[in-house]
């Protein structure tokens, strides 16, 4: 049977510098640097986890990526120039509490100039100012539209978008306090309980993140009265924290 299968993080590890040597071979002086991310950079791989790779090329315009599966196991190789991957590391998003901490452990195979610590210590920089614009981005063009949608159902329907509803407005609301507190998620699957041992959590924010993670999701007036609960507790919290949502009549253009 086609895998995964089970592979132990010492086979994966010597997959990981198979694969980096061949970039080598077939990149050579072009190469500024090579690095493992993910959860085996973390060493929290599991025994069915991919191989996660970048490397970085001095010449490269765009950067692009080799995905592929062995059979038993599956690697992905994202090739890019320092510019592009400063950039990415330094952008701050709606999902940076999940995406971004794969510049700050990024476990180095080659790295001979050190890029690594230095991509780590400008992820690590970013202005106050960047994360607070992200949550206020975040408000008006996720949480907000999420509960348009809500409140669409509660008159048109359908319920039966309530539970995947419910667990974007959990996962929007995890990440918001992600920014609040600049902190990273290990992985999608542990966004809401890593976000429910941060501190100063929003009204409501952890009784809807345990109905999610219970995956009770079939009474439609809980999630409802759950969801609509917590996104008054969000907009008072946003209010003592100093996240205004900017509301205007007019068309801003």
């Amino acid at each position: 049977m086609i895998g995964p299968r089970a592979v132990t993080r010492e086979e994966r590890m010597k997959i990981a510098y198979i694969i980096a040597n061949q970039l080598l071979v077939k990149y050579g002086t072009d190469v500024e640097a090579i690095g493992i991310y993910g959860s085996l950079a973390r060493k929290t791989d599991g025994p069915f986890s991919d191989i996660e790779i970048k490397c970085i090329l001095k010449s490269l315009e765009d950067g692009f990526s080799y995905e592929w599966t062995s059979g038993d196991w599956k690697a992905e190789v994202n090739l890019d120039n320092k510019e592009n991957i400063v950039e990415e590391a330094t952008t701050v998003e709606e999902d940076w509490p999940l995406t971004n901490g794969q510049f700050t452990t990024i476990l180095p195979i080659y790295n001979p100039k050190g890029f690594f610590q230095e991509l780590k210590h400008k992820a690590s920089s970013v202005d106050n100012i960047v994360f607070k614009e992200a949550i206020c981005k975040t408000l008006v063009e996720e949480m907000y539209e999420y509960i348009g949608k809500l409140r669409n159902i509660t008159i048109q329907g359908p319920e039966t978008f309530l539970p995947t509803l419910a667990i974007k407005i959990a996962t929007s609301g995890a990440m918001i306090l992600g920014l609040h507190h600049k902190q990273h998620f290990t992985t999608a699957a542990q966004v809401l309980p890593e976000a429910l041992v941060l501190s100063n959590r929003p009204p409501g924010f952890d009784k809807l993140c345990r109905l999610v993670m219970s995956g009770h999701l079939y009474d439609s007036k809980s999630i409802l009265d759950t969801c609509e609960n917590f996104w008054s507790g969000l907009l008072d919290w946003s209010k003592e924290n100093g996240y205004i949502i900017n509301y205007s009549r007019c068309v801003p253009f």
